[in-house]
C-alpha cells in the first residue's frame, strides 16, 4: 500500500497471504501516487487557465503597488495622491492639445486637385473661415491665396504639384526681404494641413499681413545675362 504523509508518498509493508512482509520501493510507490492524482477526478473543480493567470496579475499588480507605497511618502495615501496628480495632469494636457491624431503626413501639394481658383476666390474663401473662427482651414486658403498671387503677377510658374515649401523658397528669390516671412507661413501651412496642428488668429493675421505687404511690394529682378560685344 501507498500513504501520504504530509504530501509524500511513502511505501507501507504489506503482508502476504504467508505473512511475509512485501516492500514497495520509494520511486515506484511516489510515481503510483502522481498517476492516481493525475486522474481527472480529482480536478473537476480546479479553477480554468484564464482564471489562474488573472490570480497571478492581480497578485502581481498587488505586490507592484505595495512595493510603490513603500517607497513613497505617506505610503498608500500618498501613492492615492500622486496617482491623482498625474491622471489630472494628463487630463489637462489632453484638454490642452485637443483630440489625439497620426503623425504628420509627408507634405503635399499646396492646391487640392479641383479647378483651379484666383486669388481673390481664394482670399474669400479664407475669409469665410475666418470669420467662422475656423482658423486652420483660414490659413490654408489664405496660404494659397498667396502663391496664386505670385503665379498670377508672374513672379511664380504655375507648376501642379508644387508644395508650399517650394513655393515660398521660389518666391524668396524676387522677394529677399520676405523670405524668412514666406518659409515661416510654409511652415504653418504645412503643420496645420499636415501636422495636424491647431492655429490660432494670430497666425492667420499674420499670414494675411504678409499676403498684403507682398501686393504692394516690388520685385527684386534677376540681372539679364548679355553676351559680349563682337
Amino acid at each position: 500500500m501507498i500513504a501520504a504523509a504530509g504530501g509524500v508518498a511513502v511505501p507501507l509493508a504489506v503482508r502476504t497471504g504467508d505473512e511475509v512482509p512485501v516492500r514497495t520501493p520509494r520511486l515506484p510507490a511516489r510515481e503510483a501516487a502522481e498517476r492516481e492524482l493525475s486522474e481527472s477526478v480529482y480536478h473537476q473543480n480546479d479553477p480554468s487557465l484564464f482564471r489562474r493567470a488573472l490570480d497571478r496579475f492581480w497578485e502581481w499588480l498587488d505586490t507592484l503597488f505595495d512595493a510603490a507605497a513603500g517607497v513613497t511618502p505617506g505610503g498608500p495615501a500618498g501613492l492615492a495622491v500622486i496617482l491623482a496628480v498625474v491622471l489630472l495632469l494628463a487630463v489637462a494636457l489632453r484638454l490642452r492639445l485637443g483630440p489625439l491624431r497620426p503623425g504628420p503626413e509627408s507634405p503635399g501639394a499646396l492646391f487640392p486637385d479641383d479647378r483651379p481658383r484666383s486669388a481673390a476666390e481664394h482670399r474669400a474663401e479664407a475669409e469665410r473661415h475666418a470669420a467662422a473662427q475656423r482658423w486652420e482651414q483660414a490659413v490654408q486658403e489664405h496660404t494659397r491665396a498667396l502663391v496664386r498671387s505670385l503665379e498670377e503677377r508672374a513672379l511664380l510658374t504655375p507648376r501642379p504639384g508644387r508644395t508650399a515649401d517650394e513655393a515660398a523658397t521660389e518666391a524668396g528669390r524676387p522677394l529677399p526681404g520676405h523670405a524668412d516671412r514666406l518659409r515661416a507661413a510654409a511652415r504653418d501651412f504645412d503643420d496645420v494641413t499636415y501636422g495636424g496642428r491647431r492655429t490660432t488668429a494670430e497666425t492667420y493675421a499674420r499670414l494675411r499681413d504678409l499676403d498684403q505687404e507682398i501686393r504692394h511690394s516690388k520685385p527684386v529682378l534677376a540681372p539679364v545675362a548679355t553676351g559680349d560685344a563682337s
